[in-house]
């Protein structure tokens, strides 16, 4: 469990009152993860909802060719900055996650664990609806910045 004065000094949990945050505080811890660490893989169960608090994570898309293992390409499909929720997968089925996220710099996050956040989700309307639209908000910021990555590939 973390206080949840932490939550509170980032926007992204600034429509949640004081119950929402002491629910979310409940389910979440800090962790520090070295740089070059892989939090997830795509594919992979997503278990786990992530804030960045301090450092750098990038998303990556992995193409692989299953005859051929040299035909392996990594594609930075985002990054994800301090402030920023990620693995947003959790809360959107077939709850896997889409990419494969790994650390650019030391970096401090937040995991916040996804089943009981669902539980607390369905049980409490007005924070999953409240928690659903800053998801969703992030979800598009962070398609806007793929398409711009992708245009950039395609330019080139």
């Amino acid at each position: 469990m973390i206080s949840p004065e932490l939550l509170r000094r980032y926007t992204f949990f600034g429509t949640l009152d004081d119950a929402h945050l002491k629910t979310i505080a409940m389910l979440s811890e800090e962790v520090f993860i070295e740089k070059g660490a892989t939090l997830f893989h795509e594919g992979q169960a997503a278990d786990t909802l992530y804030f960045l608090i301090e450092g750098s994570i990038s998303l990556y898309y992995i193409a692989e060719e299953k005859y051929h293992p040299q035909g392996h390409k990594e594609f930075l499909v985002g990054e994800i900055n301090p402030g920023e929720i990620f693995a947003i997968s959790v809360l959107i089925e077939p709850y896997a996650y889409t990419s494969t996220a790994r650390v650019d710099r030391d970096s401090r996050v937040l995991k916040i664990q996804a089943a009981a956040l669902r539980e607390q989700l369905d049980a409490h309307h007005d924070l999953g609806y409240k928690l659903m639209r800053q998801l969703a908000r992030a979800a598009m910021e962070r398609l806007g910045a793929a398409r711009v990555l992708l245009a950039g590939c395609i330019e080139k």
